[in-house]
Order: structure tokens, then C-alpha cells, then sequence
């Protein structure tokens, strides 16, 4: 059995669940497979899941496009790419609490955003407000990654990124009415999020296994679309205390519609990556000559 570690964005959750049930229903040991999914809070994210991968204690890890972008282009650069994307549709968003005040993006002019500390996301988040007609001069916060929602929930800041699909899920159980500002509706074209990040080199050395890693999770993936109950109750224990009052099924069924065509699961258009970095590179937050070639890895039949 071929051993293949998956660095998790984030502790498990709807985002994760055809890696759960391809685990599960043995998809990953019929096609030779011993995959292990490395829960972020193991380590309270000392270590980010690309990092992982670039210090080799992961095989893969789940990040956003950008993630490939900014080791591509760092000063010592790593040979990452994305192998595919877990959703064709961007299922995130910027929110704040409805009772903030705080009616759109320009709103947010003085106010403050907890954020994850990604490369662009600062300045992606400062774009937002101008774009909607304010100055863009955000108080930022860098609290623990972690812990970022609760100090929403909490009122400690005023704004967060989050997943519609989960976050959003649990404010809606817990009676949080929520204002969202997503960056489509704001002239933002976002890359994917959350896509598979793994080393070129490491995957063009062993192709067949990335290839057969790739197949048993779009096959995870479509049975948890077509079998939604199931396949949720595969992820329910593993989900950790403080998102036990999600409903699994109700983020499911909102999850599935950003899947696309069965036959295109994990696939990157070409033309998004591209339209993303131009956006990066007109904005003057990235001055490599990047393209989605180099980007996004194009050898692995799945």
C-alpha cells in the first residue's frame, strides 16, 4: 500500500467529506492507497497545510489557489501546483453580523477584519471596499486561526471570511443573522478555493499514485453527492465539539450544488486561474509572469 498524507485546510468538515467517505467504503485501498488526513488542530496550526507539503511531512494539502501562486513566486520558490479543485463555485464569502451596522463592503471603512493572514487576502478584502466606493483603511487582526469565527460571533471584530456552507450553516442553527458581501458581486474574480496542492516534481515521480489518489476521491465526493444521508453520517463523529450543532445535511445539500457536472469534478479552467492572476498582477499584488500552465498540473487522468 502506497502511503499518501493530506495536510486538511481546516478540522473535518462538509468541505472534507468525499475524502471521509472515499477513507471509508475502502476506495483509496482498492486502488493501493493508505491515505492519511492530517487534522490542522493537531498542531493548533503552527503549520499551514502547504507548508506541510513543502517541508515533505505531507504529500498534499488543501489551501486556496493563491496558496500556489505565492510559492510559486516567492524568493525561494516551491515547485507547487494544484492538482484540482474540490468546486467549481465559490462557496465563501466576507460577513458581518446584520445588527453591525455594517450594510456593504465600503461600510467596513474604520472597522475591523480578523483575517487568516494569507498572502493576498488582506489586500483582496481592502479591493472589496474600494471597489464599492470606500478607502479601503480596514483595522486588520491576525487571531488564531482556529478561533477566527468565534470572534465574530463574539463581536471582538467586526468582519471574517467564511464558508457559506459551514459557518454560515452553524450562525443560521445558533440564530446569527448574517450579512455577506461575496466578491463576485463586487468585480473580484476569486480563483478556487479550496484546490489540492502538491509538489510537481513529487507528483511527476509517482503519477500513478496521485492519479489513482485523485480517482478514489471524485469517486468519494460523487457518492456523497448521490447519497447525501450516508455519506453524512461517515463525517458526523468526526466532527469536532464546537460544530457539533451544524446540520450536516442541510450544508451537504448546499455544498453539492458547487460539485459542477460529475464529469467535471477537480477540473480548473485555465481561463480562471488566468483572469485571477491578472487581477492580482493589475492590482499590483503579484509581478511574476505566472500562468495557469505553470500553475495548475495537467498530467493526471482522474
Amino acid at each position: 500500500m502506497k502511503l499518501l498524507k493530506l495536510a486538511l485546510d481546516w478540522t473535518p468538515n462538509i468541505n472534507h467529506l468525499g475524502f471521509f467517505v472515499a477513507k471509508a467504503l475502502k476506495y483509496y485501498e482498492k486502488v493501493g492507497l493508505e491515505v492519511k488526513l492530517l487534522d490542522p488542530s493537531e498542531d493548533n496550526y503552527a503549520v499551514t497545510p502547504a507548508k506541510k507539503v513543502e517541508t515533505g511531512t505531507a504529500d498534499m494539502a488543501l489551501c486556496p489557489l493563491e496558496s500556489v501562486i505565492s510559492y510559486r513566486s516567492k524568493k525561494n520558490s516551491f515547485d507547487a501546483v494544484a492538482l484540482a479543485t474540490l468546486f467549481q463555485e465559490d462557496l465563501s464569502a466576507i460577513v458581518v453580523l446584520e445588527d453591525s451596522n455594517v450594510h456593504r463592503p465600503r461600510d467596513l471603512d474604520g472597522r475591523s477584519y480578523a483575517s487568516y493572514k494569507a498572502r493576498y487576502e488582506d489586500e483582496i478584502v481592502r479591493q472589496m471596499i474600494k471597489n464599492d466606493g470606500g478607502t479601503g483603511q480596514i483595522e486588520l487582526a491576525y487571531p488564531n486561526k482556529l478561533g477566527i469565527w468565534e470572534t465574530l460571533q463574539s463581536k471582538q471584530y467586526d468582519a471574517t471570511w467564511i464558508f457559506l456552507n459551514w459557518e454560515g450553516v452553524q450562525a443560521e442553527a445558533r440564530g446569527l443573522d448574517l450579512r455577506t458581501f461575496r466578491l463576485a458581486d463586487y468585480d473580484i474574480p476569486y480563483g478556487y478555493s479550496p484546490i489540492i496542492l502538491a509538489s510537481e516534481n513529487r507528483v511527476e515521480k509517482d503519477q500513478s499514485s496521485y492519479s489513482a489518489f485523485l480517482q478514489a476521491t471524485k469517486r468519494g465526493f460523487l457518492y456523497a453527492k448521490q447519497n447525501p444521508e450516508e455519506a453524512v453520517k461517515i463525517l458526523t463523529p468526526l466532527v469536532a465539539e464546537q460544530d457539533r450543532d451544524i446540520d450536516l445535511l442541510k450544508s451537504q445539500k448546499i455544498t453539492v450544488a458547487s460539485y459542477g457536472k460529475d464529469i467535471d469534478w477537480g477540473k480548473m479552467e485555465q481561463y480562471r486561474v488566468d483572469r485571477f492572476l491578472s487581477w492580482l498582477k493589475t492590482r499590483g499584488l503579484e509581478k511574476t509572469s505566472l500562468d495557469a500552465e505553470e500553475l495548475v498540473y495537467q498530467g493526471l487522468d482522474f
